[in-house]
């Protein structure tokens, strides 16, 4: 299937692995690639050495294209921006800031920059920046999530910018593919089910949650301060929307999240851990291989655009 972002990042299906903080490191991110997707290494918090260390990883896995998800309020940041030119990456995406400082140079690279939005008026900003494309990212997706649902965000963006438009947030399956692409995405971004991908190397204990996950499973926690996360409803969410409701500051529920996800991800602690996910949770029913996830989707999804298929 070709449409404008195929032919940017120059791959086989319109189907994208989001950038995950301890999730998207370069076995998933290469498996994702090798797929026909786009895969994503997810630098979050981390530093310059590991994030270059983790691109060049993925590239003795594969030699299909892939990219680099920029934490902007990493302290590293800058450090991490010119390690994607340094080291070739074909498309950065962003989010938690402005990317526009680091605009020209990565532009100058050949690197295509596709920031993620949560809202219009950014979407319009990215645009004037130079933006090659956009995530237009709603609030049913895993982490940290802007106030307004994919299903209300991703025709407004697609309106508002003449760039292509990914879709995220909700998307699990073929039905979620077409419904963006009928709310004029040209692609689509995928966080949670890949998150229980087999190649993923996410604790066995995190993919568990996410596929006994209900609909009503997750929840937002940090409203109150302005840096809403959504995550799967544990012991430590618990306490901290019962602090949250309290009056607790900013400062004294980070320090009771500081390492959470780290704890999930690769510890396995599913009581004190960070477990984010998105309300799509609920219909991923089992542990897959990244290429059977985007057969699924493709075939699918391709169906019912085509109006060949059920929505079942």
């Amino acid at each position: 299937m070709k449409t404008r972002v195929t032919e940017l990042l120059g791959i086989e299906y319109p189907v994208i692995q989001g950038g995950m903080a301890w999730v998207a490191e370069y076995h998933l991110a290469a498996a994702v690639s090798e797929a026909g997707g786009f895969g994503i290494l997810g630098a979050g918090g981390a530093g310059a050495d590991f994030v270059r260390e983790q691109i060049r990883r993925c590239r003795e896995l594969t030699d299909k294209p892939f990219g680099l998800n920029i934490m902007l309020m990493n302290p590293e940041a800058d450090k991490i921006a010119r390690v994607a030119v340094e080291e070739g990456v074909k498309a950065v995406t962003t989010g938690a800031g402005n990317p526009g400082k680091y605009m020209a140079a990565w532009k100058e690279a050949g690197i295509r920059v596709i920031p993620v939005v949560a809202s219009v008026a950014m979407a319009r900003m990215m645009e004037r920046a130079g933006a090659d494309a956009l995530v237009a990212e709603g609030m049913e997706s895993g982490g940290h999530i802007g106030s307004t649902t994919t299903f209300a965000l991703v025709p407004q963006v697609a309106d508002a910018v003449k760039i292509p438009v990914i879709a995220a947030g909700g998307i699990a399956d073929g039905r979620g593919f077409a419904a963006a692409f009928m709310l004029g995405a040209e692609a689509v971004q995928l966080g949670t089910r890949f998150v229980a991908a087999s190649e993923s190397t996410v604790h066995a204990n995190y993919k568990q949650k996410i596929i006994a996950a209900k609909d009503i499973d997750s929840e937002v926690t940090g409203m109150s301060h302005g840096h809403p996360v959504r995550q799967l409803r544990n012991s430590m969410t618990r306490e901290y929307l019962k602090r949250e409701k309290a009056g607790a500051s900013f400062e004294e529920l980070e320090q009771m999240t500081l390492g959470a996800l780290r704890k999930a991800v690769v510890e396995g602690d599913t009581a004190g851990g960070t477990l984010m996910a998105g309300q799509i949770a609920g219909l991923v029913k089992k542990e897959e291989s990244c290429r059977e996830i985007i057969r699924d989707i493709m075939e699918h999804g391709m169906q019912l655009l085509s109006g060949e298929g059920r929505a079942k």
